[in-house]
C-alpha cells in the first residue's frame, strides 16, 4: 500500500529522471524571448531553478547569476557588461540581481518617456 501511494504522487524513478533530465534541458536552453519582460524572464527561470532544487539539484550563485545575465536579449548587454564587472557574482542573489534590472529598465522607460517629450 505504501509503495502504491508513494509512486501516485511521486511517479516512477524512471519518470522522476526523465522530468529531472527535462528540467535540466530546460535550465541549460533557457534564453529571453522577443517581446518578453524581465518580470516574465524572472518569472520562468526561478520556476525551472525551483522545480530543479526541490529535486536535489545544487546550484551557486555566481552559476545562476552568469546563466542569467547570458540569457538576456542584445538590448541588455550595456547592463550586462556593467554588472559582470562591477558586482560580486557570488554573493549577489539572483532575486537582488533581477531587482537591479527591473530597476534598469524602469530607468530607461523613464528616459524614453521624457525624450519623447521633448
Amino acid at each position: 500500500m505504501g509503495y502504491t501511494l508513494e509512486v501516485t504522487h511521486e511517479g516512477t524513478n524512471d519518470v522522476k529522471r526523465a522530468m529531472k533530465h527535462t528540467l535540466i534541458q530546460e535550465y541549460e536552453m533557457f534564453r529571453m524571448h522577443k517581446g518578453e519582460t524581465i518580470v516574465e524572464v524572472q518569472k520562468w527561470f526561478t520556476h525551472i531553478v525551483n522545480h530543479l532544487m526541490s529535486i536535489g539539484k545544487i546550484f551557486d550563485k555566481e552559476k545562476l547569476n552568469i546563466k542569467i545575465l547570458k540569457c538576456l536579449d542584445r538590448s541588455w548587454q550595456p547592463k550586462v557588461t556593467t554588472i559582470s564587472k562591477s558586482k560580486d557574482l557570488t554573493s549577489m542573489t539572483t532575486t537582488s540581481l533581477f531587482g537591479k534590472l527591473k530597476k534598469h529598465k524602469l530607468e530607461m522607460n523613464m528616459l524614453s518617456v521624457r525624450e519623447n517629450e521633448d
